[in-house]
């Protein structure tokens, strides 16, 4: 499945505090109306009914706001989450209040929203949270209207009224702090390996810049030697016409002579078309089979298979710079991997998967060998290699929000560039 980045803001933070809160807020309207209603009508004890539900009907209506509020677009910050939770604490403030106050067995928890703040929200916002529910504590503790019974009264099996509650409190506490304060611990460690992957592209990318600017020095280097060997070549074959195997290996020089000073040209048309910003529109088909020809140009052993249905190659494409170099670095790839197996065999299926192209590249080599990164940059499997084909592959499909995977099919590797239509089709 395609990697996409989830915001970090959605991870670890203020938002995913207050989204936290809006599910901890749903859990405590219904226990705490289950509570009151147990302890009204099973209990029988006479506690003031009415001003209790009033608050919890309160606490739906915030719970309904707040999850309006997590829908907008606009970030949420610290303020708001700590406003999210004062409104939590007034209303538990106010429910304890009607339910014997400090001596409320659940007045514990108060302690919660300081248990989640502190593994979301800076110090000064742990500490307005803290601020917030000693405060409610130390009002609790003077005024609140007692329980009808004593708290320490026996029940019918031996147990006090607040022994009880204290248990149905642990469990509650308990539950409610493992589950949620989990959820925090991995989003915190889903944004250690987003900043770890960030920082490892960042190295990658630091790595491709300085082999282009060094390519660039060395296209314009090489062009001078290149033009004087195109220049002595064809002398050279009016020199020695008689020699028939000696032509024919001039002849061929000079093709690869010229074939050098047209990887020079696109690689000057590449750049001027990287920093235009301009797309070049083309249907699939068109695209494919330009790549295809290029390919079977640079390998002409190579026995290739094309797999691409009507619908796929008609779709027009606005194809950005980078993308026909990853194909033919995939394609390369492919032929060398089958090459090793004494195989000349790759095949190219196109496919359109939704609001995905995808292009699978298969070869009937030895496998690809997984080992967390796709392809680090300087590093090949190939003794001929110079490790940095994938990495541009891969480094291209990231830039257009697209993945490559690799996949072992049992008798070769299936490399798989999948790209969002959204990006690359034109309008």
């Amino acid at each position: 499945m395609p990697h996409h980045p989830t915001s970090l803001r959605t991870r670890i933070g203020p938002f995913a505090l207050t989204r936290t809160l809006a599910w901890l807020r749903l859990s405590a309207i219904f226990g705490q109306s289950m509570t009151v209603l147990v302890c009204a009508w099973w209990m029988q004890l006479h506690v003031p009914l009415l001003p209790l539900l009033l608050g919890i009907g309160l606490l739906g209506v915030f719970a309904v706001f707040a999850a309006w509020r997590l829908g907008q677009p606009w970030p949420v910050g610290e303020v708001e989450t700590v406003g999210h939770i004062a409104v939590d604490t007034l209303v538990l403030g106010y429910l304890l209040y009607f339910t014997g106050g400090a001596s409320n067995p659940f007045v514990t928890l108060l302690l919660v929203p300081i248990a989640l703040s502190a593994a979301a929200l800076s110090v000064r916002a742990l500490l307005a949270v803290s601020a917030l529910a000693g405060v409610a504590y130390l009002i609790l503790l003077e005024w609140h209207v007692p329980l009808p019974i004593p708290m320490y009264s026996k029940l019918n099996n031996g147990l006090s009224l607040h022994a009880v509650g204290m248990g149905v409190n642990f469990v509650i506490t308990a539950l409610l702090l493992g589950f949620f304060i989990n959820r925090l611990a991995h989003a915190v460690r889903l944004q250690q390996l987003e900043v770890q992957r960030v920082r490892e592209r960042a190295l990658r990318d630091e790595g491709i810049l300085a082999i282009a600017t060094q390519a660039a020095g060395a296209a314009h280097e090489l062009n001078t030697p290149l033009s004087t060997m195109r220049t002595l070549l064809p002398e050279l074959r009016r020199e020695h016409a008689g020699d028939t195997l000696l032509a024919e290996d001039l002849e061929l020089l000079e093709g690869q002579v010229d074939r050098c000073r047209t990887i020079l040209r696109e690689m000057v048309a590449f750049g001027k078309a990287q920093l235009s910003q301009e797309s070049e529109r083309v249907s699939v088909a068109q695209f494919i089979h330009g790549c295809l020809e290029r390919f079977q140009l640079l390998r002409p052993e190579a026995e290739l298979t094309l797999e691409l249905d009507d619908v796929t190659a008609s779709t027009v494409l606005r194809t950005p710079p980078g993308l026909r170099h990853a194909l033919l670095n995939l394609l390369n790839n492919a032929a060398d991997a089958s090459i090793s197996r004494d195989s000349r065999v790759v095949a190219l299926h196109v496919s359109r998967t939704g609001g995905w192209l995808q292009l699978n590249v298969c070869d009937d080599g030895p496998g690809y060998a997984a080992s967390g990164e796709l392809a680090l940059l300087g590093q090949s499997q190939k003794q001929s290699g110079l490790g940095i084909g994938l990495a541009l592959a891969e480094a291209t499909a990231e830039r257009l929000n697209g993945e490559l995977i690799a996949r072992n099919t049992g008798h070769g590797t299936e490399m798989c560039l999948r790209l969002p239509l959204a990006v690359i089709a034109a309008p």
